[in-house]
């Protein structure tokens, strides 16, 4: 199936909504890596009804107005880069996980460096919140955004006390 996507500004750079059908598929970032996550074919589609929803509730996000977001995902990688994606969806607002937290949430402790790897490929940033996962020292660590984006997401929910690691 074809994706449609849309545009939108953000305090973070231009996002790029990505729709499959009536489920949010992605939010690319503006200076995306190529083919971190692969998609297929795109059409733009600016008036797409879930995409306008997607860019609302973003809108609401980065005003301080929402916390959760209340849309249908559709994740498309392997089984346990989707069982890592979907422990994301767990994390509380204004919280924060590290890497090894999550291996043990999804029952495999020693892969840590996995989960790092399937977080790094989290199609649907921000609404599955990636940014929200960090070094074991509390150290913000890689980012598809930009470790800057990352500090600035936590920020806007309140976790001030994290360091950027470079």
């Amino acid at each position: 199936m074809s994706c449609e996507f849309k545009w939108m500004a953000s305090p973070v750079g231009q996002l790029t909504l990505v729709a499959r059908g009536e489920k949010l598929a992605a939010i690319l970032w503006e200076h995306e890596r190529q083919n971190r996550v692969r998609l297929g074919p795109l059409r733009e589609a600016p008036e797409h009804p879930l995409l306008l929803e997607v860019e609302r509730q973003l809108g609401e996000y980065f005003a301080g107005t929402r916390e959760c977001f209340e849309l249908e995902l559709d994740f498309a990688g392997t089984e346990f880069q989707c069982r890592v994606w979907q422990a994301l969806l767990t994390i509380p607002f204004g919280e924060t996980r590290s890497y090894s937290q999550i291996a043990r949430q999804i029952g495999q402790p020693s892969a840590v460096r996995a989960v790092g790897a399937a977080n790094g490929r989290n199609p649907i940033s921000i609404v599955a919140p990636c940014h929200r996962v960090i070094g074991a020292s509390g150290s913000l660590t890689g980012f598809a955004g930009g470790l800057e984006a990352k500090q600035f997401l936590l920020a806007l929910e309140g976790e001030q006390t994290l360091q950027l690691a470079f």
